[in-house]
């Protein structure tokens, strides 16, 4: 899994896995799904992330069951 956020354009992406997009949806203004050909999610796009995500450039990654 990765997380990129790109400031020029204010997106920030998580990327579920490597693969090709075969479709993408917007669900809701500014939240895009990618899929894939079996229908998997792969990605999620978050527009004009700054205003959506309260700190787009920092992250804290937890495994649940462990202390941050």
């Amino acid at each position: 899994m990765r997380v990129i956020y790109d400031n020029q354009t204010d997106t920030l992406t998580i990327i579920l896995r490597d693969s090709q997009v075969a479709e993408s949806d917007e669900e809701k203004p500014g939240i895009i799904l990618d899929y894939d050909d079996a229908g998997n999610v792969i990605s999620l796009e978050i527009l004009d992330a700054s205003q959506r995500v309260s700190q787009p450039t920092q992250m804290i990654y937890e495994l649940a069951g462990q202390p941050a």
